[in-house]
């Protein structure tokens, strides 16, 4: 997988990326990571990518052009199959689990960062990427939204965690939260590590995982449960 991001702050993505499961990948080439600063390609001789914004209103705005010749670049570098475009947007669809397996399949993923009051509509346009949500809140730009989705998407690449085991057992995965766990000592301030996880019967101690995800999927996200449950009924 390769990462590609416009954005006015790569120092941000590449510190941010270069650590845990995201560093690990990016040092075994799992997957390759380009932060490209959409202001080395301003026009004018200050490098400013930024202006007031026509009709009035606060704050300052991307100019189209730095964005669209940036994006313009990129292409002509990793071409357009198996390459998604992907703009940080309250306009989109809310990021989850399900799309970050669909994602995870691309070859190429460019995210576009706004900042400031966001991008002029015109390189929107002339682009066309999706638009995409990490929820309904505000945030000064799309460099976090972008590292948030990176992070889980690199999670259901193969070789990216220390066994492609860890994934599947993860909350969402396999449409519940994921069940309790538990390490050393088996007793600490009086709380016991459940008999059954110390039995060594993997049968048993999947039976009880598997029902103590269904209790707390069932408690703290029923949306989650009924769809669930729905889906089993029709075997899915």
């Amino acid at each position: 997988m390769n990462y590609h991001v416009m954005t006015l702050f790569p120092e941000l993505i590449e510190q941010t990326v270069d650590h845990s499961i995201t560093g690990r990948a990016l040092k075994s080439g799992v997957i390759t990571l380009d932060a490209v600063n959409m202001r080395d390609y301003s026009q004018n001789k200050t490098k400013h990518v930024d202006d007031y914004i026509y009709g009035g209103g606060s704050g300052m705005l991307i100019q189209a052009e730095p964005v669209w010749l940036c994006y313009q670049d990129l292409i002509k570098k990793v071409g357009t199959k198996n390459t998604r475009v992907l703009y940080m947007s309250p306009r989109g669809k809310t990021f989850d689990q399900s799309i970050a397996n669909a994602l995870s399949h691309n070859d190429n993923i460019i995210f576009i960062c706004g900042h400031y009051e966001g991008i002029d509509e015109r390189a929107i346009e002339l682009i066309n990427p999706v638009h995409m949500s990490i929820g309904d809140f505000v945030l000064t730009g799309g460099e976090l939204p972008a590292i948030l989705m990176m992070d889980a998407i690199t999670r259901q690449i193969p070789g990216a965690l220390g066994s492609d085991d860890s994934a599947i057992d993860e909350s969402f995965y396999n449409g519940l939260l994921e069940y309790p766990q538990y390490t050393r000592p088996p007793v600490y301030e009086g709380l016991a590590v459940p008999d059954v996880l110390l039995s060594g019967n993997h049968k048993l101690i999947n039976e009880y995982r598997h029902k103590k995800a269904l209790e707390i999927t069932k408690e703290h996200r029923p949306d989650m449960y009924d769809k669930y449950m729905k889906n089993q009924r029709k075997g899915k």
